[in-house]
């Protein structure tokens, strides 16, 4: 070999080795616009929610998801809404969504938890307990006209949802009584299906009494704050004045009579939580992100929720294919608990 041969040779290998520890060139992958290219009723399919519904929610976020950048290839508002409403449809990992939006995973977990903590910011205005006496009297009479149980202002009950396990110093104090990892998520609602409350913060360890004694719903309830209204529950809470459970026992016609409607108007919780979860199947499957986005995901989805059945948008057509704060302190004067007299009250006088 000549001179002239292994001095390219030696050329070449240097070359090859400093390209091998160069970075990779950076590559911008086309992005697509899901709102363009579908119409009405497969965008609905898979997004949750209407076009027009879709553009009344892009309104309400869009000013805090503009990226306070000058680069040109940075996501826009749409397109970071799109994500978040895709994961909350699927239920899948990450990853794979990535992918399908041609994006990263490590950029999809910061747009799902920045959208999430914008939808879930709208918390005050779309889920609050009736506050007026007109309000709580529309109220009652929708729940009247169910199963006439009088002066239901709503249903309560706990729900949970699937998580991820955290990690190990915690992780189970998040594991339930049926052996899986949750969030126990106490709700109230009213008789459309639309809920009035709801709290998304404790593990799945914690019993549903437990929740609403150290909730603040049950300090204004202790604080008389919605007058002579009851809540509907099941036999996992106590008895109160403002809190109407079944009977253990029924035997008197009256008693029977209070039983139906008591247990009638509380199944109202149950198909709201189903309507919640079939709309975002995220709830069901399975939210794999760190708890802080799990729950402002939670809160997110309730808000949309109860947009959507403001907005009289119906579930997607083919739902067969579909699987079924720190916290508030508040002072709560005691009182004495006369549940069961009321609840006594109720039956001889309502229920005869």
């Amino acid at each position: 070999m000549s001179s002239s041969d292994s001095d390219s040779t030696s050329d070449d290998d240097f070359i090859i080795g400093v390209l091998q520890v160069l970075p990779r060139p950076r590559s911008f992958r086309d992005r697509s616009n899901p709102f363009t290219e579908y119409d009405d009723t497969d965008f609905k399919q898979r997004f949750r929610l209407s076009k027009t519904m879709f553009i009344e929610l892009l309104d309400m976020v869009q000013d805090h998801l503009c990226q306070n950048t000058q680069c040109s290839m940075s996501l826009s508002p749409i397109l970071q809404l799109l994500i978040a409403l895709r994961y909350y449809a699927t239920g899948v990992f990450q990853a794979v969504l990535g992918d399908h939006i041609r994006i990263h995973k490590s950029t999809v977990c910061r747009i799902v938890k920045k959208v999430s903590t914008c939808i879930a910011s709208l918390k005050p205005k779309y889920i609050q307990m009736p506050k007026t006496e007109a309000d709580r009297k529309v109220v009652y009479e929708d729940f009247y006209k169910m199963r006439q149980c009088p002066k239901v202002i709503g249903a309560i009950d706990c729900t949970h949802i699937r998580i991820q396990s955290p990690n190990k110093n915690i992780g189970e104090r998040f594991r339930n009584r049926k052996g899986y990892f949750s969030i126990n998520v106490q709700a109230v609602c009213n008789s459309n299906l639309q809920f009035k409350n709801i709290v998304a913060r404790w593990p799945g360890s914690v019993h549903d009494s437990t929740i609403f004694d150290n909730s603040l719903l049950r300090a204004q309830f202790e604080n008389n704050e919605f007058g002579d209204a009851v809540m509907v529950g099941d036999g996992g809470y106590a008895c109160r004045n403002y809190m109407m459970t079944p009977l253990s026992n029924p035997v008197t016609e009256a008693e029977i009579r209070y039983q139906k409607a008591q247990i009638g108007t509380g199944n109202v919780i149950e198909r709201t939580f189903g309507v919640w979860k079939r709309r975002f199947p995220v709830l069901l499957v399975g939210i794999r992100t760190q708890i802080p986005t799990t729950l402002v995901t939670i809160i997110a989805t309730a808000v949309l929720h109860n947009m959507l059945i403001n907005s009289n948008d119906p579930l997607p057509v083919d739902e067969t294919l579909l699987i079924e704060d720190l916290r508030q302190q508040v002072p709560v004067f005691l009182v004495p608990q006369t549940g069961n007299i009321k609840r006594r009250t109720l039956i001889d006088t309502v229920f005869i």
